[in-house]
């Protein structure tokens, strides 16, 4: 089946895919750490802990949009 593939349709769609694979891998890591690890949250600790894991969040963000912004911009 793959033998029929034009090159660029190809590469086309393994941008796709690792767009919304990195986006999953960012958007699971922000989860298990804000709600697993509870650091989305001041429940009882520090509120530098939160602050901390927003601004990796958010750090984490902006370079995720980087890297989407470089792979889509080559050809």
């Amino acid at each position: 089946m793959e033998r029929n593939w034009d090159p660029e349709v190809k590469k086309f769609f393994t941008k796709i895919l690792n767009s919304i694979a990195m986006g999953l891998f960012w958007l699971i890591a922000c989860l298990y750490a804000g709600i697993y690890q509870e650091l989305g949250y001041t429940a009882g600790k520090p509120l530098i802990y939160t602050v901390l894991f927003y601004v990796g969040m958010a750090a984490g963000l902006f370079f995720l949009l980087r890297y989407l912004y470089k792979a889509w911009k080559k050809e």
